[in-house]
């Protein structure tokens, strides 16, 4: 493939663009008395070779000659006879400039370029007279990026100036620094770097050209709008001088030789470009690129849940965000289980999301009173707690403020595989407990209570109050919902006994509390116990019986 690079303005620099290889030929000729020259080829990706000849012509091809040929008058001139001359040659991935006197006898300079894997592409760029070529910004002694510190989400990036930056005026500067990002690779020039986007671009664009053709009747008002916009979007010939900078996404752009990249993904890796561009010329130099993998996210301990088990869930700092996890596997084939929950104290406000395989399942806030949580369908299963906020509560009992300060900002939780269960079981339809004014004596009295269409255990506790928890109320001090079974006294346990009833409406139950002192108050309280999930605690009902009978 043969061309000729022209030189359209005295004393510039020329430039042929971009080059598509494998194999290209270049020709050019030198003003009268020129006593220097510079050819500078950059190499885009790939290594080329590349090498300068002087050719030096018998005769010059005549100016009024009727060419038959579809040949170039620099093609026509060079299969003339005559003597050539190497005077230069490089192999590399790097830009390589050769600076030397002309040719004294060369009619024509000959510049051949070559890439030996595949199409690549190159830069060259030709300077006349001495002195530098002064179009390509100036690289720094170190041209290392260097990576300040990394974050979870950043990364901060240094390097050392450009002197074409720092010895011109701010107003006068026409350089600026480019950061690119990517997950490939560092690149070698900026011209690597767009190579690398437009094949991508390419990439996708052909997987639209396949879909559209794997239509067999496209809609013809689609077609027409595609072929418009393809039209719209022909890439334009590049300019006679050097890069195209306005498609660049560069993260940090300006003269500031400290860049902080931000909104990373958590524990990716990537690579950091920088390239100093000469908006006039429309040149680039690149600096060695950085790599940097951003920190992991912190992940907090997840806590495995044995089967059945009670576990209490505590929040040491009031008020904060704080956070716990737990995982649970249940047991069985239908991978099914039941999530039972109850918030403790009733002082902070405490959030639990199930998910599992990242998916939520359930999330909710947590009260006082009871929820349950049906688990099906996965093999295991994620607990959050997060904890934020508080609400508002009384505790007008100083002796069991003592016993409910260890409970504030904690979950009462229980956990267990359901084997036979369909679903979540079912509640009273009251907790409350009611008691017989009429069948109250002196040493006993009466009490009744909803209970479920399930055989369930019912539990009943008493506790005598003294004078000074009867004028406080004493019966609102120990409405506490967790304080269930496991913290009363054997002592305190009345009775217990099973019942059911499959019509929920008739669902009550009695039992007579007898053995009771005269003209005494006391406590009550009613736990539903169940197989599965935290024993249900009823209202506390006080009930004082009759001094005299």
């Amino acid at each position: 493939m043969l061309s000729l690079l022209t030189f359209p303005v005295k004393n510039e620099p020329r430039s042929c663009g971009y080059l598509l290889l494998p194999d290209r030929r270049l020709y050019f000729t030198l003003k009268k008395k020129t006593s220097a020259m510079l050819v500078t080829v950059s190499p885009c990706t790939l290594p080329i070779e590349w090498s300068l000849a002087a050719r030096t012509l018998k005769d010059k091809p005549l100016k009024n000659l009727q060419w038959i040929t579809k040949k170039s008058t620099p093609e026509v001139w060079w299969r003339g006879p005559g003597t050539e001359e190497k005077i230069h040659s490089f192999t590399g991935d790097t830009a390589d400039t050769y600076n030397g006197p002309p040719h004294p006898h060369a009619s024509v300079y000959i510049l051949r370029l070559r890439s030996k894997q595949q199409t690549s592409r190159a830069t060259v760029f030709l300077h006349e007279g001495p002195g530098p070529l002064g179009i390509f910004p100036l690289m720094p002694a170190d041209p290392q990026v260097h990576t300040l510190g990394v974050g979870m989400t950043s990364v901060t990036l240094s390097w050392a100036p450009s002197a074409s930056i720092t010895s011109l005026p701010k107003a006068k500067n026409g350089y600026d620094y480019c950061v690119l990002i990517n997950s490939l690779q560092n690149y070698p020039s900026l011209c690597a770097a767009k190579e690398r986007k437009q094949r991508e671009k390419d990439q996708n664009q052909g997987k639209k050209e396949k879909k559209r053709q794997a239509t067999p009747w496209p809609i013809l008002k689609e077609w027409w709008w595609e072929q418009w916009d393809s039209y719209l979007e022909t890439p334009s010939l590049p300019s006679s001088l050097g890069e195209d900078f306005n498609d660049l996404q560069c993260v940090c752009q300006g003269t500031e030789n400290v860049c902080t990249v931000s909104e990373l993904l958590p524990d990716t890796s990537y690579y950091f470009d920088v390239f100093v561009i000469d908006k006039v010329n429309r040149t680039s130099a690149a600096y060695k690129g950085a790599f940097a993998r951003t920190h992991e996210e912190a992940r907090a301990a997840v806590v495995p849940l044995r089967e059945g088990e009670l576990r209490w869930v505590s929040f040491q700092d009031s008020g904060s965000n704080s956070q716990q996890f737990f995982s649970f596997r249940p047991r069985g084939w239908k991978q099914s289980g039941l999530l039972t929950l109850q918030s403790c104290g009733g002082g902070e406000k405490i959030k639990v999301t199930v998910s599992s395989k990242g998916q939520v399942l359930n999330s909710q806030g947590v009260g006082t009173n009871l929820i349950h949580i049906w688990l099906q369908g996965s093999p295991s299963y994620l607990i959050h707690f997060q904890q934020g906020g508080t609400t508002t509560s009384q505790v007008t009992s100083l002796t069991d403020a003592a016993q409910l300060e260890s409970l504030k900002a904690s979950v009462k939780m229980q956990v267990s595989s359901a084997f036979h269960r369909r679903g979540v079981p079912s509640l009273p339809s009251t907790l409350q407990i009611k008691s017989f004014n009429r069948l109250r004596g002196c040493n006993s009295v009466t009490l009744a209570w909803m209970g479920t269409e399930e055989r369930s255990l019912y539990c009943v506790y008493r506790r005598k109050l003294s004078s000074f928890d009867e004028e406080a109320g004493g019966a609102s001090a120990l409405n506490a919902p967790c304080l269930g079974p496991e913290s009363r006294s054997d002592t305190e346990r009345v009775l217990c006994k099973y019942f059911q009833e499959l019509n929920p409406r008739r669902a009550v139950t009695t039992a007579v509390i007898g053995g009771l002192e005269p003209g005494m108050a006391y406590v009550f309280d009613v736990y539903l116990m169940r197989r599965w999930g935290i024993p249900i605690k009823y209202v506390s009902k006080m009930v004082k019986t009759r001094k005299e009978c």
